[in-house]
């Protein structure tokens, strides 16, 4: 199978060209005409990863999160970026990413956030798609609700503002989306969730809280999402979920 066909079965789920201008999702290593035999499809484009793709015979690699963001001045092994794509150019293996794209798909990263907090009727925060706002089933305590929100993602600990009296509406953003805080709370939210909350961004307005739950956390589902899409488009063709453990980062203690 060619690497564009699973890139175009990805597609069909999450549009390529609804990615923000600012992101660099899709193919950023091989080419779309080279043959792929089996795709391993993880969160972070990892060596490690790229490692289990040699190891399982994996020749294409999908991940939620692109290897190449940024600019890439040079490759350097002993950089993890360096040695991801020194490993898969040395090793044959296509990359590609649906990032932004998956975020705000139907189906995606934010309604999978939404989908986990029992929102009833989410709807699109604002034109990105990147958030999105709906009510609890019912209301509760601040306390309650933090409770609530580690129980259903499966959290050790999270990062919240002073609980409030009482959440009900409440507003989700996958991975970074502090900059929709204030948006969310003009519309209503009495609650904010996210990940990567910045110290300045606690100070919210009376009333109101941000919880911040982490960024791999908010987003890590996406994963099986995407190895769900492959399979029922590639019915015979071999998708494998990444096995490294804790592709997470971050380590709490």
């Amino acid at each position: 199978m060619k690497v564009r066909e699973i890139a175009a079965a990805i597609e069909a789920f999450a549009p390529l060209g609804t990615q923000e201008s600012w992101d660099n999702a899709g193919l950023c290593i091989g080419s779309p005409d080279a043959e792929a035999h089996a795709v391993l499809v993880g969160f972070d484009c990892t060596p490690a990863l790229v490692r289990e793709a040699v190891e399982r015979g994996a020749d294409m690699i999908v991940t939620h999160h692109p290897l190449i963001f940024g600019g890439l001045r040079r490759i350097d092994p002993d950089d993890p970026v360096g040695a991801a794509v020194y490993l898969a150019i040395r090793h044959g293996i296509a990359v590609y990413a649906a990032h932004t794209n998956a975020d705000k798909a139907v189906g995606g990263v934010n309604t999978l956030m939404a989908e986990r907090l029992g929102l009833v009727e989410p709807a699109p925060l604002d034109e990105t798609g990147l958030a999105q706002i709906g009510l609890l089933p019912a209301p509760m305590a601040g306390e309650a609700f933090c409770r609530y929100v580690k129980e259903r993602f499966g959290l050790r600990t999270l990062r919240c503002s002073a609980p409030v009296a009482e959440v009900f509406r409440v507003a989700t953003s996958c991975g970074s989306g502090s900059s929709f805080a204030e948006q969310a709370f003009r519309a209503g939210a009495d609650a904010f969730v996210t990940g990567d909350v910045s110290y300045h961004h606690f100070f919210v307005p009376e009333g109101r809280m941000i919880v911040d739950i982490g960024h791999y956390e908010s987003e890590a589902e996406i994963v099986s999402k995407f190895v769900s899409v492959l399979r029922e488009k590639l019915p015979n063709f071999a998708v494998y979920t990444a096995m490294t453990a804790n592709n997470n980062p971050i380590y709490y203690y």
